[in-house]
């Protein structure tokens, strides 16, 4: 499981995705995360710009990650 601490009080999610090199390109983050490939605390998100807080939890794939404050 990966940590990301924020620095702010949120990221958006397109961001979070780039920030942790999960993809290679924003555009790529965007297709990903249209495509439903992505799920916040167990449901699938398909907002690309969805602020993520403290206390989420995101699941892409084999890739847990778990937002810190």
């Amino acid at each position: 499981m990966l940590e990301f601490k924020l620095q702010d009080t949120y990221i958006e999610l397109h961001k979070l995705l780039k920030v942790l090199d999960l993809v290679d390109s924003g555009a790529e983050a965007k297709l990903l995360i249209a495509e439903g490939h992505l799920t916040r605390n167990g449901e699938v998100e398909t907002r690309k710009s969805a602020k993520i807080v403290a206390g989420d939890i995101l699941q892409i794939a084999e890739v847990t990650i778990k937002v810190i404050a």
